[in-house]
């Protein structure tokens, strides 16, 4: 397969993308690690449940989008972007065409054990459940299977998943 510049790991909240890709980044010192959601936070000053609330999720995915195309056209970028970033056209042309896409696979009874005391996620603030993730996943799974490779993260260290990308990524796999 080509490599390309940059990797992009996607996938459900509480699929490990961030941790994941900061133990990536460790292992691949010569990329840069960028977080899409705290790079929006970072620039608006408010936390994403904050924007949620007060701009709604429209404005957000705005947002979003325009960090996806700002990192994705740099070179050696590892970019974690949240669940729902990769439903949106723009946004999946613009990752699959400068990264390589990976999708960070979990069941959702593995989502709801890991995410169950984050009461910080927008989507998840009414009727979390396991049948409600696996709502939203059921949903989101045909743009998610569009990556360039699948890792399966149930019952995995971020750090066993992060040296299963490198491995693959550098061809020793």
């Amino acid at each position: 397969m080509l490599m390309k510049n940059n990797i992009a790991l996607i996938g459900m909240m509480g699929s490990g993308k961030t941790t994941v890709a900061e133990e990536l980044q460790e292992l691949c010192p010569e990329y840069t690690l960028v977080d899409i959601d705290k790079e929006i936070e970072r620039s608006s000053g408010k936390k994403i449940p904050e924007l949620f609330l007060k701009y709604g999720e429209a404005h957000f995915r705005a947002l979003e989008s325009e960090k996806i195309r700002k990192y994705a056209e740099k070179d050696n970028q590892i970019i974690a972007l949240g669940g729902g970033a990769f439903e949106n056209e723009l946004n999946r042309n613009n990752i699959k065409n400068n990264c390589t896409v990976i999708y960070l696979k979990a069941t959702a009874q593995e989502i709801y054990n890991r995410i169950k005391n984050e009461v910080h996620r927008p989507l998840l603030r009414k009727n979390f459940s396991v049948e409600r993730i696996n709502e939203i996943m059921s949903h989101r799974e045909k743009n998610y299977k569009k990556a360039d490779m699948i890792f399966v993260t149930d019952s995995k260290s971020p750090k066993e998943v992060a040296i299963e990308i490198a491995g693959v990524l550098n061809g020793k796999s």
